[in-house]
């Protein structure tokens, strides 16, 4: 099983991230520290180690309004 974290900055500074389809969430400072959170998350989550998904994929999402002026 694979277990997809959707990331966005955080509007104070840093990452925030939540699994898609699970009450996963975590944050951080920085990209290393929150791999690291989203790790022991999954953990806390699944405790049954046979239950806990394979593979986490973390997919950045950066939002971004740019302002088409008339022509």
């Amino acid at each position: 099983m694979e277990l997809i974290f959707e990331i966005r900055d955080a509007e104070e500074g840093g990452f925030y991230a939540r699994a898609l389809g699970y009450a996963i969430f975590a944050e951080a400072e920085t990209w290393d520290e929150l791999r690291a959170n989203v790790l022991e998350a999954v953990s806390l989550h699944f405790e049954d180690a046979d239950e806990r998904p394979r593979l986490v994929q973390m997919h950045y999402v950066k939002d971004e309004l740019i302002p088409v002026e008339a022509a």
